[in-house]
């Protein structure tokens, strides 16, 4: 019983722990992202912007798809975890 007690507790912590370094990080990108000054009008005036909304893109599409392959996986695991 202390075991499982200590396990539950374990993972309140590192719970908490995720949400307090999740929303520091999140406060620290919305600064960075409002302090910005003429970073976009030099990306745009060579032209490079296209190449930075490119990669943005294609990692966010990347990420999805893996999500979508994980999400299937775990679903064919609990198919056969429950027959």
């Amino acid at each position: 019983m202390r075991n499982i007690l200590k396990y539950c507790f374990n993972l309140l912590l590192v719970s908490v722990m995720r949400k307090a370094t999740l929303s520091f990080l999140l406060l620290l990108t919305a600064n960075l992202l409002l302090a910005q000054g003429s970073g976009t009008d030099f990306f745009r005036n060579i032209g490079k912007i296209y190449v930075v909304v490119a990669i943005i893109v294609v990692t966010f599409i990347g990420i999805a798809m893996f999500l979508f392959y994980m999400e299937r996986k775990v679903r064919r695991l609990e198919r056969e975890l429950n027959e």
